[in-house]
């Protein structure tokens, strides 16, 4: 499975538990009925902040990782 289609399981799984609907959770998220769709669909061209809105709904978190983080982290506490 893809990380988009991932993330559409996430998010529609999180939405059920949540006990919304498509479309409730797009009034929520201030977002289109379609764009909520889209994402459990896998669709590869929603835009960032329509995703991010809807995750902020349902309080689920992203944790950019990568290789380099500790090293993006040390920067960081240096400047």
């Amino acid at each position: 499975m893809n990380n988009i289609k991932n993330i559409g399981s996430i998010i529609r799984f999180h939405r059920k538990k949540a006990g919304l609907t498509q479309k409730q959770l797009a009034t929520l998220a201030g977002v289109g009925k379609s764009a909520v769709f889209d994402i459990e669909k896998g669709k590869n061209s929603v835009r960032l902040n329509t995703l991010m809105a809807i995750l902020a709904v349902l309080n689920i978190h992203l944790r950019p990782e990568s290789p380099m983080m500790n090293h993006f982290k040390n920067k960081e506490n240096q400047v």
